[in-house]
């Protein structure tokens, strides 16, 4: 009787598991991204904190330019925006595991992106630079030679580590690797880094001010030129709906007027 049960356990476990697994691929593969959201009335957005793009303000509210612009672009839609905080390490598998719906969190387009994702229309210039403490002006320069002695610090998974890995000299440096662009700032403040490769989008809305006060972007250093986008699965649905109330915003000047607020760089043409 006690082997029967044990048999009996072991059937309806296997039987709970390949429902669960049917049930949730059925779920998602029955119908396109936008049928399944419209459906949900709710659009999955995977992000970090990532000043001036998706951040936090004085009162613990989710603000910035990509979390409006979301809001907008939802608004049109006639859904809702969820926002939920990733690793940054796994936005690929985050996305493949239908966790999240996009990511709107200021991302690089990259040529090695675009093999496991596909991208909305680009809409802010970017680029990488870097950041060293205001003591340090003398000793580091617009030549990267000048970093090969420096302990670097980038996001971990970023297009950051990527020019750092790229260059002939900032690959010779001691690299940090960081959870997220913010800590690679605070690294440089607290002592623990010399550089931080940065975002030019989030390094010019912090440096020099308020916690970052002792922070500056070496002149005349860009290290790599970009352009940013919004990240979906391969073959998804959402891309034309996206791009269409993306097109009516730039059109009514609902993005001009938020990229005035935020100070980026906006791609209007």
């Amino acid at each position: 009787m006690k082997k029967v049960t044990q048999i009996l356990c072991i059937v309806f476990a296997a039987l709970f598991c390949l429902c669960v697994f049917t049930g949730c691929g059925a779920k998602r593969t029955a119908a396109t991204d936008w049928e399944y959201i419209q459906e949900n009335k709710t659009l999955v957005i995977g992000i970090t904190d990532y000043k001036p793009m998706n951040y936090y303000d004085e009162n613990g509210n989710l603000t910035g330019f990509d979390t409006e612009y979301a809001q907008a672009v939802c608004e049109k839609l006639g859904i809702t925006p969820k926002f939920i905080e990733i690793d940054w390490d796994n936005k690929e598998t985050e996305l493949d595991a239908f966790n999240i719906d996009c990511i709107w969190n200021g991302m690089t387009y990259t040529a090695a992106r675009d093999e496991n994702m596909d991208f909305s229309n680009y809409y802010i210039r970017n680029a990488i630079v870097a950041v060293i403490r205001t003591a340090d002006a003398a000793k580091y320069t617009a030549d990267t030679a000048t970093l090969v002695s420096a302990r670097i610090a980038a996001e971990g998974g970023s297009t950051a580590e990527e020019v750092i890995k790229e260059d002939e000299n900032l690959k010779k440096a001691q690299y940090i690797p960081s959870d997220n662009l913010i800590s690679s700032l605070m690294e440089v403040s607290a002592g623990t880094a010399d550089v931080a490769v940065v975002d030019s989008t989030m390094a010019e809305d912090l440096v020099g001010k308020g916690s970052y006060s002792d922070l500056m972007i070496i002149d005349g250093l860009v290290l790599s030129e970009e352009v940013l986008a919004i990240g979906f699965r391969t073959g998804s649905s959402l891309i034309d709906k996206i791009n269409k109330a993306t097109d009516e915003l730039l059109a009514d000047g609902t993005l001009q007027a938020l990229a005035e607020k935020y100070q980026v760089n906006l791609i209007t043409e």
